[in-house]
């Protein structure tokens, strides 16, 4: 993947970041991602790139979001290209995540961000929209957890692998009420437990950046935000293990849960995944060649947010190259007045 491509995936989170930014603390989660999906997909298109979105909003339906199978990319009709532009076509998976944090957005809490992973074409798992659990930690720690394993004993391996005591330990868990045993149970061992509403994606970059304070994340939550993590992870030297759970391991045994789940079922099936294997890193991202980048709609324990006076917008994004894993802060200013008009009408 060419590395000029990096700046303009960064380009790409920054404008959904400004669009879903002029909802932050309206009340509406919906409106706010789909402003930030009609933004990215804007600029998408405008990429010298054959892209299809691998991880996305839905099933192949040609939802108003950015659906999973969706052609993005101003490279995708070939017919029209010239020779010259054939030979620098770049063909890539792309795992977006417009708004992760729709309800921080919504309310106006912090950590909401703008997110979105590219590979080379083939890199991605692709898996259904389900639930997954997580266990990810950084660089110093990777080869030595197995979700096969407890989660206690993982736990202290980490912390060994770490040379660190139990009590100087600090993990993000998702504060949901399928955890609350899990966090009570760590906090019992001495750990400091960072509970997060909401927001996966952002925790697990905060396991494995040098400048934070988090060992570990664990949790049960999406699987196309545990692949996005995935990404970012790999990116960052890190490692994770995973494991696709069906909604009725999740939310209970009913008649609604167990139709969604056999849904699940057959899907996995179809695609050719075994839900009962645990997932390495490598059968969540194949390829080290990937680019991440998210930027803050609002501020949070790892980006800043927008700020906006007049036509004046502030930005941070984070932009992590795979293949050199190099980790770049962009701090930018906009003039909105500047922006092409598509993207004007979406951020103004």
């Amino acid at each position: 993947m060419k590395r000029e491509l990096a700046l303009e995936f960064a380009r790409v989170t920054e404008a959904a970041a400004l669009a879903a930014y002029k909802w932050v603390g309206k009340g509406d989660k919906e409106g706010a991602d789909q402003a930030a999906v009609d933004a990215m997909r804007s600029m998408l298109n405008k990429l010298s790139i054959k892209g299809e979105i691998v991880i996305g909003e839905g099933e192949i339906d040609e939802a108003p979001m950015l659906y999973i199978g969706e052609k993005v990319g101003k490279l995708n009709n070939s017919e029209t290209l010239s020779e010259e532009e054939l030979c620098y076509l770049t063909e890539v998976d792309i795992a977006v995540d417009p708004v992760e944090g729709t309800r921080m957005t919504a309310q106006g809490q912090p950590n909401a961000i703008a997110v979105l992973a590219v590979g080379n074409k083939g890199s991605f798992l692709k898996a259904p929209d389900m639930y997954m659990e997580k266990l990810i930690v950084g660089p110093e720690a990777k080869g030595v957890i197995d979700l096969e394993k407890p989660l206690v004993e993982n736990v202290k391996n980490v912390a060994k692998a770490l040379k660190k005591e139990l009590n100087d330990m600090t993990m993000v868990v998702l504060d949901k009420p399928r955890h609350s045993q899990v966090i009570k149970d760590l906090q019992d061992m001495g750990l400091r437990i960072y509970a997060l509403p909401d927001g996966d994606v952002a925790g697990s970059i905060l396991s494995a950046v040098v400048d934070s304070d988090v060992d570990m994340l664990y949790g049960i939550g999406g699987a196309p935000e545990g692949v996005i993590s995935a990404a970012v992870i790999k990116a960052l030297g890190g490692d994770m293990n995973a494991k696709l759970k069906l909604r009725s391991e999740v939310k209970g045994i009913s008649l609604e849960n167990d139709k969604i789940s056999n849904y699940e079922k057959t899907r996995c099936q179809d695609m050719g995944i075994d839900i009962t294997k645990v997932m390495r890193i490598n059968d969540l991202v194949k390829d080290d060649e990937v680019i991440f980048s998210a930027t803050g709609i609002t501020g949070g324990d790892l980006l800043e947010g927008v700020k906006k006076k007049g036509p004046i917008a502030r930005t941070q994004t984070l932009l992590v190259r795979g293949k050199t894993k190099t980790i770049r802060y962009i701090n930018s200013v906009h003039n909105l007045d500047y922006k092409d008009e598509d993207i004007k009408g979406l951020i103004r």
